[in-house]
């Protein structure tokens, strides 16, 4: 029979590992919201844009491209972040399934 300490630290690391599955599906939700965002805020800017005069924007003006392309970088790191997560969560599922096997082993509850 296992020592309790090594069914205790089996049973620590599978909390950790949950853990760990839990934030990386709570990013995913972020960054998915974070793209929302990111597209309705461009939208918006640029719905709001077409009904003043170009004359009396011009002091904004100057500044529309940097924004333009600052969202857009933000949208691409942020769409790049996105696509490499599903294989980040797999592994954690993979650990917490490791974690949860060596657990039973050990004659946890």
């Amino acid at each position: 029979m296992p020592e309790r300490s090594e069914r205790e630290a089996a049973y620590f690391a599978l909390l950790r590992a949950r853990d760990e599955l839990s934030d990386l599906q709570r990013y995913a939700e972020h960054l998915e919201d974070e793209l929302r965002r990111l597209r309705r805020s461009e939208r918006e800017e640029a719905a709001l844009r077409t009904n003043v005069s170009g004359r009396v924007r011009r002091v904004l003006r100057a500044s529309d491209a940097e924004l333009t392309e600052v969202m857009q970088r933000r949208a691409s790191l942020v769409e790049d972040e996105r696509m490499r997560l599903p294989s980040r969560i797999e592994a954690a599922q993979a650990f917490v399934a490791e974690c949860e096997h060596h657990h039973d082993v050990l004659g946890g509850t």
